[in-house]
């Protein structure tokens, strides 16, 4: 005669076979923990249950990393763990009881493990990713505000499971190790990061192949720039092709919707000295682009971008001031801007004007805007700062600017962007007014080019005045 079964235990008013040994069961409950009641009553004996479970079937893979002839018999070990993994993972979300019933046990510990295993497999199995990707999600779950959990993950999966994951060549993989990793951080873990930085890295990395995912871009935005010591050190050790990526963050986190906080500030004003210091230091290596084998240079890509991030950080009146007397700044844009446009005039290359407008689809060059946007840049360290004003004229900038004003299909809106730079320069400026009507007075400014950018020249008495024809320009945290 048979043994008799083991009677069923009751859960929240659901029948299900226990002790649990078989899939159909793991499967049972897993369905029950998609709701929220059945979570809130589950025993707590239940986990240790699925523990044992997921203890046995990892033996398996064990096997398997010492002998890999065994990985085709994994099989059934890998569905009842996948199961085990889609169970616990169900029965932590919004319930810190079972979050801390399941991690008490210990099983934390147990699933990092088997995670490192997987990896260690080097296995593309569809069967294995699952598990994989489920194991990832049950640990993301079980530290989802529960900071008990976040520490106890952070014990076991720093940084082992991060160098394994981060770099996975499966994006699911990728997305929610990034979300256990968003999750468990906070600013002393950060620390850590410093003496870790390849896992930094590998975030960046993360997000420029896998643009779609929110977790690294989060990570980034809310974890990575809130440390300027971090990004410092971090940017240092960067290629140029993750700076960019880096960059590209920077100004999607400037421009958004949400405007940077009274916390944020303080920040971006180290990285805007980082992002200033670099580009003064660099910013004459575009002059590469000036010969056909370095058009596609990354480094040059690199200082053009940051390039980008200093117009977008002067657009923000809390921002602008600190970069308006950075050392040197000012200065080396307009040496840049006078180099480029002799090389442009000099010889036929990237910075020489095209006066054609591109076909619909024409593939752009990296250098496209470069001088437009100096141009915007000088026009915004000049709002409001009569210091900067006169060290434009000082360094002979504004015919520089004036003569920058032609139809150029390399640099969108530069017309545009003079009238800014013009305006800005002359706004309560006598000394530039003058000046500029003088060249034109002289011949060395084109009447029809002033009209052009909305100014014309008026005789009053013996002097010459400098009228704006258009409306007075606009605060410059007002620009796009």
């Amino acid at each position: 005669m048979a043994a008799p079964r083991p009677p069923p235990t009751r859960l929240s008013g659901v029948m299900v076979p226990a002790p649990i040994q078989d899939l159909e069961a793991l499967r049972a409950l897993t369905a029950l923990f998609k709701e929220q009641r059945n979570r809130e009553t589950a025993p707590r004996t239940i986990f240790q249950r699925v523990l044992d479970i997921l203890k046995k079937s990892s033996l398996a893979v064990e096997l398997a990393c010492r002998d890999p002839s065994q990985v085709e018999n994994l099989a059934s070990s890998l569905q009842l763990i996948t199961e085990c993994f889609r169970c616990l993972r169900n029965a932590c979300i919004e319930c810190s009881a079972n979050q801390n019933s399941i991690r008490n046990l210990d099983t934390i510990g147990v699933a990092v493990d088997l995670i490192l295993l997987f990896r260690e497999l080097r296995v593309e199995q569809e069967s294995l990713l699952t598990a994989f990707r489920c194991g990832l999600q049950f640990l993301g779950n079980i530290a989802s505000r529960n900071e008990d959990s976040q520490s106890i993950v952070w014990l076991h999966a720093f940084p082992e499971l991060f160098l394994s994951c981060l770099n996975h060549p499966d994006k699911k993989i990728v997305a929610y190790s990034s979300m256990i990793l968003f999750t468990s951080l906070n600013p002393e873990r950060i620390k850590e990061l410093e003496e870790n930085l390849n896992i930094a890295i590998d975030v960046i990395d993360a997000y420029q192949k896998h643009p779609e995912s929110e977790w690294p871009f989060l990570i980034i935005t809310d974890h990575f720039l809130k440390n300027p010591e971090l990004v410092q050190v971090m940017y240092a050790k960067l290629s140029n092709q993750e700076r960019v990526t880096l960059l590209d963050v920077i100004i999607a986190k400037i421009v958004g919707d949400e405007p940077l906080t009274k916390d944020d500030i303080p920040v971006f004003l180290c990285h805007a000295e980082l992002m200033a210091s670099a580009f003064v230091d660099q910013c004459k290596i575009v002059l590469k682009l000036t010969s056909e084998q370095h058009a596609d240079d990354e480094e040059v890509l690199a200082t053009i971008r940051l390039l980008d991030v200093l117009c977008e950080m002067t657009a923000n009146t809390e921002l602008l001031g600190y970069l308006q007397v950075f050392p040197g700044l000012l200065e080396r844009v307009i040496d840049v801007l006078r180099l480029i446009h002799v090389a442009g005039k000099d010889t036929t290359n990237i910075f020489s004007t095209t006066g054609c407008m591109r076909a619909e689809g024409d593939v752009s060059h990296v250098a496209e805007g470069f001088k437009s946007h100096l141009i915007r840049l000088l026009g915004n360290l000049c709002y409001k700062n009569k210091d900067n004003q006169d060290k434009v004229n000082e360094l002979d900038g504004i015919p520089l600017i004036l003569d920058s004003c032609n139809i150029d299909d390399s640099n969108p809106f530069l017309t545009q962007w003079v009238v800014y730079a013009v305006r800005n320069l002359t706004e309560d400026n006598s000394e530039n007014q003058d000046f500029i009507a003088n060249m034109e007075d002289q011949g060395l400014a084109d009447a029809s080019l002033l009209k052009k950018i909305g100014f014309e020249v008026e005789k009053r008495g013996e002097k010459l005045i400098l009228k704006s024809t258009s409306e007075t320009p606009q605060p410059v945290s007002t620009l796009q």
